[in-house]
């Protein structure tokens, strides 16, 4: 029988920071194969930026019912400082330590774990697993989206095993994301000598008055699901190292984080609208569009095997950052459920080895139900 703490170490090991290939899909796929799965593996943007990314795609059984897990084998850069060290994964004190062990790798390794105890007439499972999540997110899930279009793939729900519990394993599940989009507002004008004002014309003044009436725009109150949403300025650019010139150019950076009432292409037109209107241009990128789940049955088989692994009734809930799930939200019901999150990204991430049993545990539950038969 597999052990999800050892599936961990083994990825842990492999050094995957964004974007990802070679030796940590090499591990997984090692480790599904002896279970029946049929796996593909493909890499895109190999001439990107920050390409190449490997992605891969497991499939096993057949049925009615069609059950996916997604997630990501890439992780973000260790860092300075860590106890030991972040790719040699270590346990202390009833705690594995890695890069990856909470976001994450522990939570994939759960989801293999959990298969050992799963029939393989049970019903469809498939993996999708890339390694892009922590960078772009253009060539991973979004090219393996492409790929089940292409082999008319189309899971009837997905969970995502993103690290959503806060406190205690099983206290928070995610049925939808804010979207979020970021911006670059620009104000050209004229150069000239502070003493001769007339002969210039400062952009600054003129991007204070756009931020100004940025800031008193209420995007809206929230809703039934979601915080509302926010427009953040994060960044302001002149680069006037001189005391006595009045500057050609100021731009400032936004990042709006939005609700299901707004679109980033409705959002970006309202700021273009306000920038023009003191001679400003906008520029936009949309890394991502809000998605709700609904309560219904995905998120009742998920709280029903947390509830019945831990006892806790778990929060459902919209908070956080964006995740993969917000273009897997296009192809089926999607929801996200995983570790607890303390340690993402810090230095020591840990997982309690607990937690990855229970999680393991829990994933199993949520198989079985969810292939079941819905008419009993």
């Amino acid at each position: 029988m597999s052990s999800a703490p050892e599936h961990a170490k083994r990825l842990i090991a492999c050094e995957s920071v964004t974007p990802a290939t070679g030796a940590v899909f090499d591990a997984l796929e090692a480790m599904l194969e002896p279970l029946g799965f049929n796996v593909t593996r493909f890499t895109a943007g190999e001439d990107a930026p920050a390409g190449p990314v490997e992605n891969l795609y497991a499939v096993r059984g057949t049925g009615a019912r069609h059950f996916a897990f997604a997630g990501h084998l890439d992780v973000v850069p260790a860092g300075n400082g860590w106890t030991g060290d972040a790719f040699e994964p270590e346990e202390r004190g009833g705690l594995l330590y890695g890069r990856g062990a909470v976001d994450m790798k522990g939570a994939i390794a759960a989801f293999v774990a959990a298969l050992d105890d799963v029939p393989e007439d049970a019903g469809r499972i498939s993996l999708i697993i890339t390694g892009d999540e922590e960078g772009d997110a253009v060539h991973g899930t979004r090219a393996l989206m492409e790929y089940m279009a292409e082999h008319a793939i189309v899971p009837d729900m997905c969970l995502v095993g993103e690290p959503t519990s806060v406190a205690k394993l099983g206290d928070m599940v995610k049925i939808g994301r804010r979207g979020s989009v970021n911006m670059w507002v620009t104000v050209k004008g004229t150069q000239g000598h502070v003493a001769y004002p007339q002969n210039a014309d400062n952009p600054i003044t003129k991007l204070v008055s756009i931020l100004a009436e940025l800031d008193r725009v209420t995007l809206d109150r929230g809703t039934d699901w979601f915080q509302p949403s926010n427009l953040e300025v994060t960044d302001l650019t002149v680069g006037n190292r001189a005391h006595n010139v009045i500057p050609g150019e100021a731009s400032a950076r936004l990042s709006i984080r939005f609700n299901d009432r707004h679109t980033g292409a409705g959002l970006t037109e309202m700021v273009r609208t306000v920038a023009q209107l003191h001679g400003g241009e906008v520029e936009a990128i949309v890394s991502g569009e809000p998605f709700l789940t609904p309560p219904g049955e995905l998120s009742e088989i998920v709280a029903g095997a947390i509830t019945k692994v831990t006892g806790i009734e778990p929060e459902l809930s919209t908070s956080g950052g964006t995740s993969d799930a917000r273009f897997l939200s296009k192809l089926c019901p999607v929801v996200e459920f995983g570790l607890r999150n303390a340690t993402m990204h810090k230095l020591d991430e840990a997982v309690e080895l607990d937690d990855l049993d229970k999680l393991t545990v829990i994933y199993r539950e949520i198989l079985l139900s969810a292939l079941s038969d819905p008419a009993g």
